[in-house]
């Protein structure tokens, strides 16, 4: 799988697309074959507040329920209704299927997380 270049990526596998102040979140193609079929998408609610390396929300599937972790500080502007009724959209499009969108209050932040071929040597060490 590759993963796209224009996304950062944290070790806790989200990816985070950024266009100016905005931010779409969601889970790697990794995290999803890891957790396999998704049955339920928790996300915070509009005007939540998100910080950096803390949980907001999880992912619950067949075989485990994972916390969520946000790359970024903000303000969630947007969720994704569309899990709430097809929660699978994940499985099959992960880089396609964001979860929430943030307004970062700390854009700097997003120059920590890794790159993709950093995310890929990452996960390439975690399954040796």
């Amino acid at each position: 799988m590759a993963y796209p270049k224009e996304y950062r990526y944290t070790r806790e596998h989200e990816w985070i697309r950024l266009d100016g102040e905005t931010g779409t979140i969601g889970i790697t193609d990794y995290a999803q074959n890891s957790l396999g079929d998704i049955v339920f998408v928790d996300a915070p609610k509009v005007g939540d507040a998100v910080e950096a390396g803390k949980t907001f929300g999880s992912v619950e599937s067949v075989k485990a329920v994972s916390d969520l972790y946000s790359p970024v500080t903000g303000t969630v502007t947007a969720v994704n209704a569309e899990l709430t009724g097809a929660p699978e959209k994940i499985n099959t499009a992960a880089h396609d299927a964001w979860i929430i969108k943030v307004k970062l209050t700390k854009p700097d932040e997003a120059a920590s997380l890794l790159s993709a071929a950093d995310y890929e040597a990452f996960i390439a060490e975690e399954t040796a």
